[in-house]
């Protein structure tokens, strides 16, 4: 086959994303790229011979046999072989029984059929790879978003909704909606890899071939799954069933909306009329060809964006579930593309680790955000205990006290005390409930407390 090099490559994750990394080609080729899919399903032919001699099908020497021509069998020429005779796994097993004498060759892919062998490959794969590289990824990330949270956990800041200033709260609280939002993902992850299937039932999945030989086929899929790792699915057919791998990859994908709503988060946090934390940028980073005080929040927005190519590509996990009574082949060239999925999901991770870990908070700032927002965000509480201590009409009182305070440049705290028909009802304020119509940096309710709380709950993940 011809060699390609790294920028004749077609998927911008070959050559911009992860290419350029040797750790990254190292880990993620292992268990995403075509080398890795034949290696696996060379690992299922294996399992196959060696669960034969340990149930007495073949003897042991056969099976060591298969399995040393197994381990030799190389890519390049099951695509090879695969060209001159038109079918992938057939070409893998005759790659197998060349390497084997006669006495072995009637047991290379006995009782088995292609997808037997293509389902339950890429069931193992997919696990390993979640377990040995996406799950160590994201949970390397969640301990810099704990760092994170309980350093701010007390760093007071003016919280928002629908773009507008809101209730106080503190930066670590904001942060910890992620770590908790993450860990769930990163359990849902954990349990969707345990539950992929694998198959040894044959052609319809109904043991038909198995059964010719084997008293009881289905304690011998078992077998065979166990020897790899994996359990049998309830009801498989030519195929497995496909909602365990939809499960897995919904996950996935569901940890990196996350990832992209963080990533939002803090690019909104870096506009220039906000300016509260900023991406690290190298003293020879250049943020515009035309604009040389640029500094974008381009990590950030690249997450986003990865997600925004990934995300949708769900749809066609769901599109495979559908398949014409016990098979069709309307999943096996779009199947294919399931791991460039898996592939966003790290670079995009390893991406939000390396900037979160370097994230600048600008505290100054935020005070200076926070003071701009003092006047009218006492609203809420003043509201509330007007309303506790008797006012008849306590929020539509305060909703146009606002709009005077607005109208005057005066802070809420100051026209509400003036206004002489509060009087009898902020006298029953205690000290306490004054200062936070005063104060309103007091106002962040156990925000501090709720954000070491979910640190605590993760922080052995």
């Amino acid at each position: 086959m011809p060699k390609i090099e790294l920028f004749d490559c077609i998927s911008p994750l070959d050559y911009r994303y992860y290419g350029g990394n040797k750790k990254y080609v190292r880990e993620l080729s292992e268990y995403f790229s075509e080398k890795a899919k034949v290696k696996y399903q060379l690992r299922v032919e294996e399992a196959l011979v060696k669960t034969f001699a340990k149930k007495k099908i073949c003897s042991r020497a056969i099976a060591n046999e298969i399995s040393n021509a197994v381990r030799r069998v190389k890519p390049e020429e099951v695509y090879a072989e695969e060209k001159r005779i038109k079918h992938d796994i057939r070409a893998l097993v005759n790659c197998i029984r060349k390497r084997v004498g006669k006495k072995a060759r009637p047991y290379v892919h006995l009782t088995i059929t292609s997808y037997d062998v293509v389902d339950t490959a890429d069931a193992l794969r997919y696990k390993e790879g979640t377990e040995k590289v996406i799950l160590p990824s994201l949970k390397l990330l969640e301990k810099t978003l704990i760092k994170i949270a309980k350093r701010e956990a007390k760093t007071v800041q003016v919280g928002r909704t629908h773009g507008q200033f809101a209730s106080p709260i503190t930066f670590g609280f904001a942060m910890a909606e992620y770590v908790d939002r993450l860990g769930n993902r990163i359990n849902a992850i954990e349990a969707a890899k345990n539950g992929l299937v694998g198959k040894s039932s044959g052609a319809v999945g109904a043991y038909n071939a198995s059964s010719i030989f084997l008293a009881n086929p289905v304690e011998f899929e078992n077998a065979l799954l166990k020897e790899i790792g994996l359990k049998a699915g309830g009801h498989s057919t030519q195929i497995t069933e496909r909602e365990p791998m939809l499960d897995l990859t919904h996950a996935i994908i569901s940890a990196f909306g996350v990832l992209a709503n963080l990533a939002d988060d803090m690019r909104h946090l870096q506009r220039s009329e906000i300016a509260e934390v900023f991406e690290e940028f190298g003293p020879k980073q250049v943020g515009s060809s035309t604009m040389p005080h640029k500094r974008n929040p381009i990590s950030f927005e690249n997450v986003k964006s990865l997600w925004k190519e990934f995300m949708p590509r769900i749809n066609t996990l769901y599109m495979d579930q559908v398949s014409e009574h016990q098979r069709d082949l309307s999943n096996s060239a779009s199947g294919r593309f399931t791991a460039e999925i898996f592939v966003g999901l790290f670079i995009a991770s390893e991406k939000m680790n390396e900037t979160m870990s370097r994230l600048k908070v600008d505290r100054k700032k935020m005070n200076e955000n926070f003071e701009k927002a003092r006047g009218m965000i006492a609203a809420e509480p003043l509201y509330v205990l007007l309303a506790f201590h008797g006012h008849p009409n306590a929020h539509e009182h305060v909703r146009k006290l606002t709009l005077k305070a607005g109208d005057e440049g005066e802070s809420l705290y100051d026209t509400a005390m003036a206004d002489k028909s509060l009087g009898p009802f902020i006298a029953k304020f205690s000290k306490k409930q004054l200062r936070l119509i005063r104060d309103p940096e007091t106002y962040t309710g156990r925000a501090a407390q709720k954000t070491l709380r979910v640190c605590a709950r993760w922080k052995n993940i």
